[in-house]
């Protein structure tokens, strides 16, 4: 872990290299643009100390709270799962649309307080407003070199009580953990997603390589084996991203590690299972490709943002888009969201949804000082399939100088954007203010058009 620490510090610091911009068109609209979003003042989730002492395994001493994430239901609901590194446990609350927290305390998701759980993700299936998905990494020590394993767990009645957490993984092989290099990688390598007719699907990758996939056909009461679908020890899978739209078909994104020129991953299948399409490259280019978010468009169109450094690994990351029509397996000439628009030193790990007809949101962490780690999330919407988007702005609040630097300390794939068909935005985010204080924030928003 102590190289986890490493491998964050040198992803964030940016290097040195020197950004060469692309020769693609801006799809930015003029600056003056508003966002169309009305964003509610902040809600404070959780809060506790801020002090991370050396890495012990589970018997680190760290006291912060972290890695939250958020689905919506249809109302405006917001569920959100988050770490508090003092229980070393998951917890879970739902918001109404106007900030007020549902449940009378947060629920208790993980329940192991032996073992570290973190970097979830959560979902609503549609048609089930009772019924919660989570699934996460528990650094669970089973016998390999590398600890971790991906755990999951429902709720029938409203998120008020969670069954007993599921392994789906079950291997030494470092499950949830997405390697860069052999020395370097991200923790909280998986994707959860949510089909019709009770379908769930959860993918994770193996620090050695592998990128698997499990699914259940009964609304998450049992899972299939897992499945390899790509990876391998010399090019490992990392950041996975999931979809499914409405005829079923699953769509599958991810990056690769061991590569400076790596470029994104996609496949898909049309029998929910055994057939996967050949993967393809996304975007070909002679940068480095990473952290990809995936989201399928009610009228089939998949859209792809994903980070790149065009001058390789560790150095400065922008925000880039693309998106293929539907049934057609190909993907457009990708353009950047972040790089003409921001002064900001770098950008990466984005979140794009996509749940209205021509109307596509992508959120991204922000840094504007690239010897630090991000603060504040910056957010671009698109009214028009993806075609042209407007000049990116800073989710408001999210970047308060009194509340210190974005969290999520064991690995920045998360997933921090919510949207709804009815127009509804949830963003969550993690602050740590060394020494003081840590908080999770959650921020409202309603599209305007």
């Amino acid at each position: 872990m102590p190289r986890l620490r490493l491998w964050i510090g040198l992803l964030l610091l940016g290097g040195l290299g020197i950004l060469v911009w692309s020769s693609s068109p801006s799809p930015f609209t003029n600056s003056s643009v508003p966002t169309g979003v009305s964003w509610s003042p902040p809600v404070q989730i959780a809060s506790g100390e801020a002090y991370r002492g050396p890495w012990r395994m589970n018997q680190s001493d760290w006291r912060f709270v972290d890695d939250p994430t958020a689905a919506l239901g249809r109302e405006g609901t917001a569920g959100v799962v988050w770490t508090d590194h003092v229980a070393q446990d998951l917890f879970f609350q739902i918001y109404g649309p106007d900030g007020t927290p549902r449940h009378s305390s947060p629920v208790n998701v993980s329940r192991n307080p032996e073992t570290f759980s973190w970097l979830p993700r959560v979902a609503f299936p549609t048609g089930s407003p009772d019924t919660v998905y989570v699934l996460w990494q528990e650094i669970i020590f089973s016998g390999g070199t590398h600890g971790g394993e991906t755990l999951f767990a429902r709720s029938l009645d409203g998120g008020r009580s969670f069954n007993e957490p599921t392994n789906l993984s079950q291997s030494k092989a470092g499950d949830g953990k997405g390697r860069l290099t052999k020395q370097l990688w991200h923790n909280g390598s998986l994707d959860l997603a949510v089909g019709p007719e009770d379908t769930v699907y959860a993918a994770w990758t193996e620090y050695e390589g592998r990128l698997l996939l499990s699914h259940s056909t009964d609304a998450g009461a049992h899972f299939s084996s897992p499945l390899h679908v790509a990876g391998s020890t010399k090019r490992p899978a990392r950041g996975p991203s999931l979809d499914v739209d409405s005829t079923g078909t699953l769509h599958l994104a991810w990056a690769v590690g061991e590569d400076p020129s790596a470029d994104i991953q996609y496949t898909h299948t049309t029998d929910a299972w055994n057939a996967f399409s050949p993967p393809q490259v996304v975007a070909e280019s002679k940068g480095h490709s990473d952290a990809p978010s995936l989201a399928v468009a009610p009228s089939g169109t998949v859209h792809l943002a994903y980070g790149e450094s065009p001058t390789g690994p560790f150095q400065r990351y922008h925000v880039r888009y693309t998106r293929s029509s539907p049934r057609v397996d190909s993907f457009r000439e990708s353009t950047a969201l972040s790089d003409r628009a921001e002064a900001d030193a770098q950008a990466h790990f984005p979140t794009l949804r996509a749940p209205i007809q021509d109307t596509v949101h992508v959120l991204w962490e922000r840094y504007p000082n690239r010897s630090e780690r991000p603060r504040g999330l910056a957010y671009t919407t698109s009214t028009d399939g993806g075609g042209t988007f407007d000049s990116p702005s800073a989710v408001p609040g999210s970047a308060d100088p009194e509340h210190g630097f974005n969290g999520s300390q064991q690995g920045l794939l998360m997933e921090k954007l919510a949207a709804n068909a009815g127009g509804d935005l949830a963003v969550v985010n993690s602050r740590f203010d060394q020494g003081t204080e840590s908080h999770i924030w959650l921020y409202q928003g309603q599209t305007n058009r």
